[in-house]
C-alpha cells in the first residue's frame, strides 16, 4: 500500500481486514465462528445519507443556498433584557472555550447596539446574531424553556436565520473584516447538529479560504496589526483550524487543515484585560493559568500534532517532509509525544484547580487529546496486520483507546462543566470504541477485558443513555439514528464473541444491558407504530402521526420556505417528529439520536 492509499479507516479496521484472520489461532485458544466485523467508510457515508435524507433536516438553506428577501432583521433581535442575558450566557459557556471575541471592547459595542437594534452596522449585527446562536446552542432544552419561555429548536432557528441574513448583508464571501469571519465561525458551529457534516465541511472549506485570503494564517501578516488585533486573529485562526479538523475527521480525514503549511503562532497565555486597543508592546505572558488556558492548551497540542509523521500519514503523506527535518523514527516520535505530555502537564495543568470549571475542563480535555495522539501514532506505526503485532503492541493500542474513553467520561459525568458540554458533544470518541471492540472480538478473554468493558460501560452511561433525563442539547434528530445500528451491532457482536469464548453465559456489562433494553423498547415502539399505520385509514386524524410535510411554524415558517408570512413576533410552534427508519445492520433502531449530533 502506498502513502497515498493510506487511510484512517483502513488503519482502524486493519485487524478485521487481515486476510489471514483465523479465530482458532487466537492466543486465548477460543474457537468462535464470528466473521470479521469491518466498519467500512461506505457504511458511514450511507448512514449520513439516511440520517439527513429527511425533509425536516434538509437544511441546506442554512448554508446560504437561498435568501429571504422579506426578512426584517430588527424584528428578529431579542428584546434588550434578553440581549444582555444571551451575552452573559455566551460569556459563561462559550467565550472561555474559544476566546475569539474581546470582552472589554465588544461589551461596550453590544450595550450601545442594544439601545437601538435598527441602527446596528451589518458586521456587528452578524456577530450579535451569531452570539445569540451560540448562547442558545450551549443550553439544553429545559434551560432554554425556563430562561426564555420558548422551545430551544424554535429560538435557535430564529437566531440562525438572523445570522445567515446578516452575514449575507456583510458580503461575507469577500470580507476582510475579522468580526464578520468570527460571526461566520460561530454560526457554523451552531449548525453542527443539524447539517450533514459533508455539507458543513464544504462551507468550512470556503471559510478557511476566506481566512487565508485575510492572512490570519500567516504570522508576518498578523504582526503588521496592533497587538490586540494580531492576537484576536491568531485565536480565530486556531479556533477555525481545530473546528475544521474535527469536521474533517467525521467526513474525510485528508481534507483537514491541521498541517504544517502555515505559521500562525499559538495564542498568548494572557487575559483579555491584559490586551488593550492602544497598546504597542506585547503583554507579559502569565506563568499561572489565565482565562485563555483552554485555548492555549488546545493550540499547543494542535501545533505539535500538525507536524507529526503519524498525523500527516493520514492527512497528506507528501507533507511529512515539512513536518520534521530529521528522518522518521517511530520510537523518536513516541519520545516526542512523551515530551509533549510532560510540557502540557508541567506548564499548563500543574497549577490547575480541579474545582475551577475551566481548569477542570482543560485538564481532562488535554488528557483526551494526548491519549488520542498516542492512539493515532499507534495506528500509523503498528504492524500492517494484527497477526504481526506483539501482545505488548496490542495492549498499548488498547490502553490509549481505553484512556480516551475514561478521560471523556470524566468530562461527561461532571456537573461542574455543564455549560461547556456543547463542545464535548462535538467530540464523540467513536474510533476508540471501534478499536476496543475489534480487540474484544479478537481477544475476548484476558486481563485487559474487564477494564475495557468497564470503560465502555461508564462512557456509554455518561454520554448516550438516559438522554431524555439528561436533556441532551444535541439530541434533536427526528426518529431513529442509523449510527446506533452500527454501534449496537459492534458492541453486541463483541459480547457474543466473549460468551462463545467463555463457553457459558455470564452477567453482561452495563453497556450490553443498556443497548438490549433500548433495542427491546424500540421493537415495542416499532410494533405499535406498525399497528397504528395499519389502522390509519380508519382514523380521521391519522395524518398527524406522520405528517407529509412540515407543520405550520406560524410566521417563522415563511423565512425557512415553509407556510406562513414574514415573522413579526417570537412565537413558534414545535414541529412533530417525522418517522425515520434505518436498519441497515439488521438491528431494531431505537430512538437514540445523539451519536451523530455529538460527532465522533
Amino acid at each position: 500500500m502506498t502513502d497515498l492509499d493510506r487511510s484512517f479507516w483502513h488503519a482502524m479496521n486493519r485487524r478485521a481486514q487481515d486476510p489471514d484472520y483465523n479465530d482458532s489461532s487466537d492466543d486465548n485458544g477460543a474457537d468462535n465462528d464470528f466473521p470479521p466485523l469491518v466498519l467500512r467508510k461506505g457504511e458511514i457515508v450511507k448512514a449520513w445519507d439516511q440520517l439527513f435524507n429527511n425533509d425536516l433536516h434538509t437544511s441546506d438553506h442554512l448554508l446560504f443556498c437561498s435568501r429571504n428577501t422579506g426578512v426584517n432583521l430588527s424584528a428578529l433581535h431579542p428584546n434588550q433584557a434578553q440581549i444582555f442575558k444571551l451575552w452573559q450566557i455566551y460569556l459563561e459557556n462559550v467565550d472561555p472555550l474559544l476566546k475569539i471575541t474581546h470582552t472589554p471592547t465588544l461589551q461596550a459595542r453590544i450595550i450601545d447596539a442594544a439601545s437601538d437594534v435598527r441602527r446596528i452596522s451589518p458586521t456587528l449585527e452578524a456577530l450579535m446574531f451569531s452570539i445569540y446562536c451560540m448562547a442558545i446552542f450551549s443550553l439544553n432544552k429545559g434551560e432554554c424553556l425556563t430562561m426564555f419561555g420558548t422551545p430551544r429548536e424554535d429560538i435557535i432557528r430564529r437566531y440562525q436565520l438572523g445570522a445567515k441574513e446578516a452575514l449575507l448583508n456583510c458580503g461575507f464571501l469577500k470580507t476582510s473584516d475579522r468580526d464578520c469571519l468570527t460571526a461566520l465561525h460561530l454560526y457554523l458551529i451552531s449548525l453542527k447538529p443539524d447539517i450533514d457534516p459533508r455539507s458543513l465541511s464544504s462551507i468550512l472549506g470556503a471559510t478557511m479560504r476566506i481566512a487565508q485570503r485575510m492572512g490570519i494564517d500567516t504570522e508576518s501578516a498578523n504582526a503588521k496589526h496592533p497587538v490586540l488585533e494580531a492576537e484576536l486573529r491568531r485565536r480565530l485562526w486556531w479556533s477555525l483550524v481545530l473546528f475544521e479538523t474535527r469536521i474533517s475527521e467525521v467526513t474525510e480525514f485528508k481534507t483537514a487543515m491541521l498541517i504544517p503549511t502555515w505559521d500562525c503562532k499559538v495564542p498568548l497565555n494572557v487575559n483579555d484585560f491584559d490586551l488593550r486597543a492602544e497598546m504597542k508592546n506585547v503583554p507579559k505572558v502569565h506563568g499561572q493559568p489565565s482565562e485563555v488556558l483552554f485555548v492555549v492548551m488546545r493550540s499547543e497540542i494542535g501545533d505539535f500534532v500538525r507536524r507529526l509523521y503519524s498525523h500527516l500519514d493520514f492527512i497528506n503523506p507528501i507533507l511529512k517532509s515539512l513536518g520534521s527535518r530529521a528522518p522518521y523514527d517511530p520510537d523518536t516520535e513516541s519520545i516526542q509525544l512523551g515530551a509533549l505530555e510532560a510540557m502540557i502537564e508541567g506548564n499548563l495543568l500543574r497549577s490547575c484547580d480541579p474545582d475551577n470549571p475551566l481548569h477542570y475542563m482543560t485538564m481532562w480535555t488535554a488528557r483526551v487529546a494526548l491519549a488520542k495522539s498516542r492512539f493515532v501514532h499507534h495506528l500509523a506505526t503498528c504492524s500492517p496486520t494484527n497477526e504481526q503485532q506483539t501482545d505488548a503492541q496490542r495492549d498499548a493500542g488498547l490502553t490509549y483507546a481505553r484512556s480516551m474513553l475514561e478521560y471523556d467520561t470524566k468530562l461527561m459525568s461532571s456537573s461542574l462543566i455543564k455549560g461547556f458540554r456543547w463542545i464535548i458533544y462535538l467530540h464523540f470518541p467513536f474510533p476508540a470504541y471501534v478499536h476496543l471492540i475489534h480487540d474484544l472480538r479478537k481477544r475476548p478473554l484476558g486481563d485487559h477485558v474487564e477494564k475495557v468493558w468497564q470503560a465502555m460501560s461508564d462512557n456509554c452511561a455518561a454520554r448516550l443513555m438516559d438522554l431524555e433525563r439528561k436533556d441532551n442539547s444535541m439530541e434533536n434528530k427526528p426518529g431513529s439514528n442509523p449510527f446506533l445500528s452500527i454501534f449496537s451491532s459492534f458492541v453486541l457482536e463483541a459480547w457474543a464473541a466473549r460468551e462463545a469464548a467463555f463457553g457459558q453465559s455470564e452477567e453482561p456489562p452495563l453497556i450490553v444491558k443498556q443497548i438490549r433494553q433500548k433495542l427491546a423498547l424500540a421493537d415495542e415502539r416499532s410494533q405499535a407504530e406498525a399497528a397504528a399505520l395499519e389502522n390509519a385509514s380508519s382514523i380521521s386524524d391519522s395524518h398527524q402521526l406522520y405528517p407529509p410535510e412540515p407543520m405550520d411554524f406560524g410566521n417563522f415558517g415563511a423565512m425557512y420556505g415553509m407556510a406562513g408570512d414574514v415573522l413579526t413576533d417570537t412565537d413558534g410552534a414545535t414541529q412533530a417528529p417525522l418517522g425515520f427508519s434505518a436498519n441497515q445492520w439488521g438491528w431494531p433502531a431505537p430512538n437514540w439520536n445523539s451519536i451523530s449530533g455529538q460527532g465522533w
